[in-house]
C-alpha cells in the first residue's frame, strides 16, 4: 500500500510536467528527497512523459485534447474498483505463492507493475486535468458574480465606478496598504467588500486558494482600506488612461484578468521601492492561477473568457503589459496606460 496520498501524487505529477509554482516546486523536491517512494515515482513519472518532451504543445487541437481526456477519464472512473480489486487479488496471490516461485512469477510481478505505472500515470494526469478544468470554469463564475457586484455598485452610485483614479506618477502596486493615499488599483475592488456588493472569497482564484489563508471576518470590514494583502485578492484590475468613467466600460474592453505574472513576489514593506526587470520569460507566461495554462478575462460587457495566450483582440494587446514594456525594461509600479486601447491589468 502506497503511503503518499493522491495530493502528494498529483503535487509530483504536475512538478514532472512543469505546471507547478515556485512553492509547489519547492515541497515537491522536499517530498523527492526526503521519501524514496517519491523518488521512484518522479522518476517513474519521467520516463513516463519523456516521449512526450519532442511533441510540439500547439500541434494538437484543443478540442481533440479535451475529447479524449474527458473519454479516458470517464474509463477511469468505471474502472477504478475492478482495477483496485484486481491489484488486491494480484498482491494476495503473488505472497502465496512466493515460495519456490520467485523467480518464475519476477518477470510477471514487473509486467504488472508496469502495466500498474502506466495506469497510475494517466489516471493522476486525468485528475489533474479535470481538476484544473473545475478551478477554471469556477474562476469564471466568480467573475461573472464580481461583475454583478460592480454593475448593482454603478447603478447604486449616480454611474460612479467602484475605481480609484490613480495620478501619473503615483503607485499602484501596494495591495494591502491601509494608509489614507489611494496607492493600490485594487481599492476600488475593496468597496465592492466593504459596501457588502461582493463577498470576498470570490476575489480568490480557486486555483489560488491556499489552506493557511485566515479568512475575512465580515465584521472587521471597515477596519481597512484595502484587501489585507495579496492572499486576499488573486486577480488583477485594469488601470485606466486618466479618471474611469462609466461610457469607457462598455464592450469587450478588459476589466480584470487572473493574476498578472509580473507581479508575483511583490514588496511586503512598502517603504521599499518597486524594481521589477522584465525578463523574456516575464513577458510571455501565463497566469499562475491556472499553472501556467491561462487566464480568464473579465470584459466590460460582463462576459468572461479563458485564453490561452496574454495577447488579446485584432491588436493583440498583452493585457499583462504596457506599450511601453519591453525585455529589460523596469517597472516601477507607477506606469501609466498612453491611451485606452493599452490593457494594462494590474499587480
Amino acid at each position: 500500500m502506497s503511503s503518499l496520498s493522491n495530493e502528494q501524487k498529483e503535487l509530483l505529477l504536475d512538478n514532472c510536467i512543469g505546471l507547478t509554482s515556485k512553492e509547489e516546486a519547492a515541497e515537491a523536491e522536499a517530498l523527492i528527497s526526503s521519501y524514496k517512494e517519491a523518488a521512484d515515482l518522479y522518476s517513474k513519472f519521467k520516463s513516463a512523459f519523456a516521449p512526450l518532451e519532442a511533441l510540439e504543445p500547439e500541434s494538437c487541437p484543443d478540442e481533440l485534447a479535451e475529447g479524449a481526456i474527458w473519454r479516458l477519464t470517464n474509463h477511469a472512473r468505471s474502472s477504478q474498483d475492478r482495477l483496485e480489486q484486481l491489484l488486491a487479488a494480484e498482491e494476495t496471490k503473488e505472497l502465496a505463492s512466493a515460495k519456490g516461485q520467485f523467480w518464475r512469477n519476477l518477470g510477471k510481478m514487473a509486467a504488472t507493475a508496469a502495466v500498474i505505472m502506466v495506469f497510475a500515470s494517466i489516471y493522476f494526469a486525468l485528475s489533474s486535468f479535470a481538476r484544473q478544468k473545475s478551478w477554471q470554469q469556477a474562476c469564471g463564475a466568480q467573475l461573472g458574480r464580481i461583475w454583478e457586484g460592480i454593475d448593482q455598485y454603478i447603478s447604486d452610485h449616480d454611474d460612479q465606478l467602484p475605481a480609484v483614479a490613480i495620478e501619473a506618477g503615483q503607485p499602484w502596486w501596494k495591495v494591502g496598504y491601509q494608509g489614507k493615499e489611494d496607492q493600490s488599483i485594487t481599492r476600488g475592488m475593496w468597496r465592492l467588500v466593504r459596501d457588502h456588493y461582493v463577498n470576498p472569497s470570490e476575489f480568490v482564484c480557486p486555483g489560488r486558494k491556499r489552506a493557511s489563508a485566515k479568512p475575512l471576518d465580515m465584521s472587521q470590514v471597515q477596519n481597512y482600506n484595502d484587501f489585507r494583502s495579496r492572499d486576499d485578492i488573486t486577480y488583477s484590475v485594469r488601470i485606466w488612461c486618466g479618471k474611469p468613467r462609466r461610457e469607457s466600460v462598455v464592450g469587450r474592453k478588459v476589466f480584470m484578468t487572473d493574476s498578472n505574472p509580473i507581479f508575483e513576489n511583490l514588496p511586503r514593506d512598502f517603504s521599499r521601492e518597486l524594481k521589477l526587470r522584465l525578463d523574456k520569460r516575464s513577458l510571455a507566461v501565463n497566469s499562475r492561477n491556472h499553472k501556467g495554462r491561462g487566464q480568464n478575462v473579465l470584459f466590460c460587457d460582463g462576459s468572461v473568457e479563458f485564453i490561452k495566450v496574454r495577447r488579446i483582440g485584432i491588436s493583440k494587446d498583452d493585457v499583462f503589459t504596457l506599450e511601453c514594456m519591453y525585455q529589460g525594461f523596469e517597472v516601477r509600479g507607477c506606469e501609466m496606460p498612453s491611451c485606452e486601447t493599452d490593457a494594462f491589468a494590474a499587480p
